[in-house]
């Protein structure tokens, strides 16, 4: 199973590799990407969604579509919607939500005995 390191190693690689193809942009700034986050909140919303942060920027999208909820990324959320659109991530995404409501059911079960 993929864990969250994984999807923000692989997110943080598209996204630096999408610049790199850039014809306008003279080099990817790495730096930026080091401290980006990937993560679910089965507490916030509702619906199966997951956390985007990049540097001071966040935003919330769905996992059936990539929609976004709230936030913004700026330039950069339309890397996180081509990201989302590659074999295998949404997939991912949904076994790291389906495993958080499974641990969440556990805990709740501890705490009522």
């Amino acid at each position: 199973m993929a864990t969250f390191k994984d999807l923000e190693d692989s997110l943080k690689n598209f996204i630096i590799q999408e610049q790199s193809d850039a014809h306008n942009v003279r080099t990817a700034n790495i730096a930026k990407y080091n401290n980006l986050k990937i993560w679910l909140d089965l507490t916030k919303y509702p619906m199966p969604h997951f956390f985007v942060r990049i540097s001071i920027s966040e935003a919330v999208f769905t996992l059936n579509d990539c929609a976004k909820i709230n936030g913004g990324l700026g330039y950069e959320e339309r890397f996180v919607y081509k990201w989302f659109g590659r074999i295998g991530i949404k997939d991912k995404l949904k076994e790291l939500w389906s495993s958080a409501q499974t641990e969440r059911g556990r805990t709740e079960e501890r705490e009522e005995t």
